[in-house]
Order: C-alpha cells, then structure tokens, then sequence
C-alpha cells in the first residue's frame, strides 16, 4: 500500500499531526506523532476487531484480566502472554489503573495486577472484551487440556479483523488445531467455548503433516490469510 503525506500540522515540536492519503483508495487517515525527547509513539485508527478500545493491546490486556479475575499478572506476564511490549503494556496498564477498572498489589520489587471486580464498569466491560478479544482466551484454555495438539490458531474474519483488515464485525469463530487430538474432546470444547462466547465456535483439525508439507488447497487458502496463532502454555 502506497502512502502520500500531503501536510503537516502542529502547535509545537512536542506533537505533530499528519495528514496521509492512501493512494489506492483515496482516503484519508490522521496520524499523531507525540514526541517526547528521543521516544516517537505513533497513534493510528483504533482497532479494526473493536473500535471500542484505543488499542488492540488494551483489549488484550483488558480480555487476559476480566476473563481471569481471581488471577494477578505481572506486568512481564502480561506482555509476554498478550504478545506486547513491556514499554507498551506498562503504559496500558497505568491508563485503566487510573479508571479503577484493575487494581495493583506490590510484594517485593513487583507490581501485581488485577481486574478489580468491585468497580461499576467492570462486568460489563468483562462483557464487552468476552466477544471481541475473549476468543483468545477463552478458547486456549479449553484446548490446553486435551492431549494431541500441537499448535492452534483462529483463522477467518476474526484473524482478519485482528490483524487490521477492515470488515464486518465476526459473526462466529473458526479455528484450525494441527495434531491428533480425540475429536469428541474437540466437539466438547467447541461446543463450551460457543457456550462461554455467545459466538458459534467452529473447529476443523488437521495432521501436523498435512499442516506443514501439503499442497492441500483449504490449508493453502488458510495459510495464506492472516492468522492468530493461540498460546496453548508448554507443549
């Protein structure tokens, strides 16, 4: 994708904002530069998965605590688990501290951090992040148990809207297990995570070989399209 500066902005070296066209489409997008000595943080348009949050890494981090509110994470745990900087989970973490929706506990040198449930907004936010980011959580801690899989991903429109591409919001939740697990085990699963999600979860397995080395034209199809792949803890 080609992009055209076509002017800049700003009331001070502190903060700058450009405007940029997209060449193919001909629209529009508003990029904020915030510069603090030598740091640039870039802050684009909000997440395509949920407009709702300012970023994918809040929803993540939100989705990680309310959905495992007797759990505390450090703030490593946190971005190690959701795949984000320490730079940008800590800076996350210390914006929805300030909102009283998590809470935070020291012992030692570490910062212990929370869902903090006595909060107004908390179940319904919980409510919230459970349909757009739970998939990603919910659905890694129903498969971790069952012996044979080796990897796992969501695949279709949910992958896609996470990895940016613009859409309509997912209407169900396709995943693909690589491995040789007991297909009763996997019905059960998909069948309790479209329970806890409100969403239809669809699972489709595949050999680790067939994953790895075939020219078989759906994995094809699926390897080719954005993909999340799911934290299944050691395997």
């Amino acid at each position: 994708m080609e992009w055209l500066c076509d002017g800049a902005s700003g009331e001070s070296a502190a903060y700058t904002t450009l405007v940029w066209t997209d060449t193919r489409r001909g629209s529009a997008a508003t990029l904020n530069i915030r510069i603090h000595d030598v740091i640039i943080v870039f802050m684009d348009s909000a997440p395509e998965l949920s407009p709702l949050f300012r970023s994918d890494s809040q929803g993540e981090i939100l989705a990680l605590l309310l959905l495992n509110p007797g759990r505390a994470y450090t703030i490593a745990e946190l971005a190690r688990t959701t795949g984000t900087s320490y730079a940008s989970t800590h800076r996350e973490v210390n914006r929805l501290l300030r909102t009283e929706v998590l809470s935070e506990d020291r012992v030692g040198t570490h910062h212990q951090i929370r869902a903090n449930m006595s909060s107004p907004i908390a179940e319904p936010l919980q409510d919230i992040v459970l349909l757009t980011y739970g998939p990603a959580v919910v659905i890694p801690r129903l498969l971790e148990s069952i012996s044979g899989i080796e990897e796992a991903y969501i695949y279709g429109s949910w992958a896609a809207r996470r990895s940016g591409e613009p859409g309509s919001p997912p209407r169900d939740i396709d995943v693909l297990v690589v491995g040789n697990p007991s297909r009763a085990e996997i019905l059960d699963a998909a069948e309790e995570a479209g329970r806890r999600i409100g969403r239809d979860v669809n699972i489709r397995v595949t050999s680790a070989r067939t994953w790895h080395t075939s020219d078989d034209p759906f994995v094809k199809t699926v390897r080719s399209r954005p993909l999340t792949r799911l934290n299944l803890g050691e395997r």
